[in-house]
């Protein structure tokens, strides 16, 4: 499962509106290279051995390649500095580098 939060939902609605997309699941993908996650997302039609999931009214497919390296990742659309453009953010916890948000 992957998950999205109201925030990260709330944008990835908005583009998909704005880019004329809605109807299209968004695609994330992760690779892993040298030991660092690689990630990436877009709106794409499914296919044949994609996994898919709904969180927050999103529907979201990922291969079957990026699935393990995915699995309980949260997406989130926040500002990392006071005052910043908010940015998507991947917290994976299959990532060796990730370190939890302190709460």
């Amino acid at each position: 499962m992957i998950y999205l939060t109201a925030a990260a939902a709330k944008q990835i609605k908005a583009s998909a509106k704005a880019s004329n997309l809605q109807g299209l699941p968004l695609r994330i993908a992760v690779t892993q290279k040298e030991g660092e996650m690689h990630y990436g997302m877009g709106f794409d039609d499914a296919k044949e051995n994609d996994k898919s999931f709904t969180s927050e009214g999103v529907e979201i497919i990922v291969s079957e390649v990026s699935l393990p390296l995915a699995h309980g990742m949260t997406l989130d659309f926040v500002s990392l500095e006071e005052g910043g453009e908010p940015q998507f953010i991947f917290m994976n916890p299959n990532d060796p580098n990730y370190v939890p948000p302190k709460k």
